[in-house]
């Protein structure tokens, strides 16, 4: 499903988005920042947890980390990470390759306040060497996401 559903998400949603396959590994930051020839806090990272009863996706800048404190005074809870099987089941996507795009079902996207120091971003594009470039707002605005300040 992973890197099939997020085509088929960007040729519905925005064909002019080019889904970039690596012959590397993309699956770290720092991997895909070599990969990818951008610096790490640029690759946009797609972090699968829960807050009580409620799983989303936070995206944040490579090199930014979940402020538990923030995390808490937003969403009311402690931010615990899913495991490597639920998060292939909740996204569809491989760890390494996770994205806010082509899920098989809505999940509430959140964008860290990291992203937006930058023109561009990278995040993963459904496999652990598929990525796409495009502007954080636009990104925001594809996956319905909400603007956060929940990182260091």
């Amino acid at each position: 499903m992973s890197l099939s559903s997020v085509r088929a998400f960007f040729a519905a949603h925005a064909p002019e988005i080019e889904v970039i396959v690596t012959e590397e590994s993309s699956a770290t930051v720092a991997l895909a920042a070599q990969a990818h020839g951008v610096e790490p806090a640029q690759i946009a990272k797609t972090i699968c947890l829960r807050a009580g009863d409620t799983i989303m996706l936070v995206v944040a800048g490579g090199m930014a980390r979940i402020d538990n404190r923030k995390f808490r005074d937003r969403f009311g809870a402690k931010a615990r990470m899913l495991d490597t099987n639920q998060v292939m089941e909740v996204t569809g996507h491989p760890v390494g390759g996770v994205c806010p795009f082509g899920l098989p079902a809505p999940l509430p996207v959140y964008c860290d306040a990291s992203l937006r120091s930058f023109d561009e971003v990278v995040p993963a594009a459904g496999a652990t060497n598929a990525a796409v470039r495009l502007a954080p707002e636009r990104m925001a605005a594809l996956t319905n996401a909400q603007w956060v300040d929940v990182c260091q």
